[in-house]
């Protein structure tokens, strides 16, 4: 019987293997060993990629240890993406920009921080609908940490109005900011005519996850129409309620997976100088998701 397993094209590890690695708490539930794995074997590189359990306050001497042991990467969730912007020794401009670092990148001794996961949301937007926000209006729900890294990067990819829309006016008016001239606040109780408009519409809040009411959704699926592209940064469960209900009414919408699976993407190709297998890393990701419990 043939056996439709990828191949893992990578030596045997060895004293010249090259680790790279995710740090965050909690981190057990993190996909990027998945995703970097499938990578690394995918491409045969002799890599390995693991995660460690950092714990709140600890970053710091966990890159002293990164630095020491001769890590070759490192991919920073939270809830270190602030403070590794903070050590990193270089920051690249959207790194800056935000405040927040998910992929350090060592040069020379020195770390490099930088932030994929703006440029990881517009290639997921153009892998799954075949757009970019260039010249597009979008609505972004939500202004946590994902939320400001799609706003900035579509503010720097060329949108056309980028509408912020949160429950707290300052987080939401900090986040418009990132966009500079074409970023604006909506409030919450206003937002139906933004939505309406949009070509775009994302949520980014975590409303449809499980730790949420059955079928709670971030806006009414109502407020959106047939031409307009939606997207929920969750990608587990893969189909949350705003994402069944929005398909329901022919509204092209899309998951978050493509969003993690770029921005890993990128990382791997920061620290390799490889272009990355992204379908042997959506295979993966698609699999491991699949094996999880039902949320």
């Amino acid at each position: 019987m043939t056996s439709t397993s990828p191949v893992d094209l990578r030596p045997p590890v060895s004293g010249s293997t090259r680790l790279a690695a995710v740090v965050g708490s909690p981190v057990r539930h993190s996909l990027s060993p998945t995703l970097l794995n499938a990578a690394f074997a995918g491409t045969g590189l002799d890599w390995t990629f693991t995660a460690f359990e950092v714990a709140d306050g600890d970053l710091a001497r966990a890159l002293d240890g990164m630095r020491a042991l001769g890590l070759s990467g490192l991919s920073v969730t939270m809830p270190h993406k602030a403070a590794a912007a903070e050590l990193a020794d270089e920051l690249t401009d959207a790194a800056a920009r935000l405040g927040a670092a998910n992929c350090l990148v060592p040069v020379d001794g020195r770390l490099t921080g930088h932030n994929t996961d703006g440029s990881g949301f517009l290639d997921g937007l153009t892998h799954d609908a075949g757009i970019t926000v260039e010249g597009r209006s979008v609505v972004v729900i939500g202004a946590g940490g994902a939320a400001r890294a799609v706003v900035e990067a579509c503010g720097a990819a060329g949108a056309a109005d980028i509408a912020v829309v949160n429950r707290t006016p300052d987080r939401a008016g900090s986040a418009a900011e990132l966009a500079g001239a074409v970023g604006r606040v909506v409030a919450p109780d206003l937002a139906a005519p933004a939505i309406a408009e949009a070509d775009v519409v994302v949520n980014a809040t975590p409303v449809g996850m499980s730790d949420g009411p059955d079928g709670e959704m971030p806006v009414d699926p109502h407020a959106l129409r047939v031409g307009q592209v939606a997207v929920d940064l969750i990608y587990h469960p893969l189909e949350t309620p705003w994402l069944a209900a929005l398909r329901r009414q022919g509204i092209e919408a899309h998951g978050g997976l493509s969003m993690l699976l770029f921005q890993a993407a990128r990382a791997f190709s920061l620290w390799t100088g490889v272009e990355a297998p992204v379908a042997a890393m959506e295979a993966a990701a698609r699999a491991a998701l699949a094996a999880r419990p039902a949320v």
